[in-house]
């Protein structure tokens, strides 16, 4: 079943607390559907998603850390990581996967086990890292968001299991001006957005629909949720690499400029942390960039930042931020926070 605002599984747009523990027994039972024998010798929750369940686990036959990821939201989202991880092959560095269950287990929902990745998230080296070392990151990750932008599928749409595309945003032309009118006229969004930002966020998109159209037929491969907490780096050889990309459940088929965007929502022209090795990076490993792309893709990533404030349950924090990235897009300014 499609969402009637998004056109994405309506599941997928439920917000609800992650669990943080669980029962020692139902623990048990899911470690033995991966690792016949073993017992869990530590937990600890992994707390910087907020929709499925995480945990690092040490099991006692198994050498190195595990992650079990519970997927909470959408039944199908299991089976569409698994996929995609499949189709991207060696091109992008993902967790590897020991074992999954997309069906669930007894009642439980989709679980996987993944192989512990050990490294930092990119928002992590931000806060503690030098200019040197920060530009080293960045520039690996524009590589590798460029490999990931290289894979194509036949339309635009939001990815089911395969991976395959389904529905688009919205069907017809002007699509995305569309889709964020749905959003703006939503009671959750009303209450976050005073009415003249509002009208400004509707003339914004409505100004720049001739060039959205563009973007509207592309069909890369997009990870649409490509924020510095789903990006893991860590140093090779004396220099800082990604590791992996995590959270692929969002993944669409696009624009890649909804990715690039949404990696630079906080990059500010008055102190550049990350530009621009990131864009050098990327066009290094072969994607192209467009002209006057970073002004377009921040009038692209209006459509994920209303779509998230539709939503009716959301950390103060997280909406905070949302609706100071909304403002600072529409009167074209930086973000306050750098």
């Amino acid at each position: 079943m499609s969402d009637a605002l998004t056109g994405t599984p309506a599941a997928a747009r439920t917000i609800a607390e992650p669990r943080r523990s669980l029962p020692p027994s139902l623990l048990a039972r899911l470690v033995q559907s991966a690792f016949a024998g073993g017992k869990v010798s530590a937990v600890q929750p992994l707390t910087e998603g907020y929709r499925n369940s995480n945990f690092k686990l040490r099991v006692d036959s198994f050498p190195e850390p595990v992650v079990l990821r519970i997927y909470e939201h959408d039944e199908t989202l299991c089976q569409k990581e698994m996929d995609l991880y499949r189709f991207l092959g060696d091109s992008v560095p993902v967790p590897e996967l020991i074992h999954a269950a997309p069906l669930g287990d007894e009642g439980l929902p989709p679980f996987a086990f993944f192989r512990y990745v050990e490294a930092l998230t990119f928002r992590e080296l931000k806060h503690h890292s030098s200019p040197a070392e920060l530009a080293q990151a960045a520039h690996s990750v524009g590589e590798t968001l460029a490999a990931i932008h290289r894979h194509h599928f036949d339309r635009p749409g939001w990815l089911n299991a395969g991976p395959s595309p389904g529905p688009p945003l919205l069907e017809g032309p002007d699509a995305m001006a569309r889709f964020v009118d749905l959003c703006l006229a939503a009671p959750p969004l009303q209450e976050r957005l005073p009415t003249p930002l509002r009208d400004r966020i509707r003339a914004r998109m409505w100004s720049c629909q001739a060039q959205l159209a563009v973007c509207e037929g592309e069909t890369n491969l997009v990870h649409n949720d490509f924020g510095k907490r789903n990006i893991l780096v860590r140093q090779v050889k004396g220099r800082w690499t990604v590791a992996a990309v995590l959270d692929w459940e969002f993944a669409v088929s696009g624009t890649p400029l909804g990715d690039l965007a949404h990696f630079l929502r906080f990059e500010r022209a008055a102190c550049p942390r990350v530009e621009p090795s990131f864009s050098d990076g990327y066009c290094h490993a072969g994607g192209t960039l467009p002209d006057g792309w970073r002004a377009l893709g921040r009038v692209v990533d209006l459509v994920a930042l209303c779509e998230a404030l539709t939503r009716e349950s959301l950390p103060e924090d997280v909406t905070s931020e949302l609706c100071e990235l909304v403002r600072a897009t529409v009167e074209d300014r930086d973000p306050q926070s750098c």
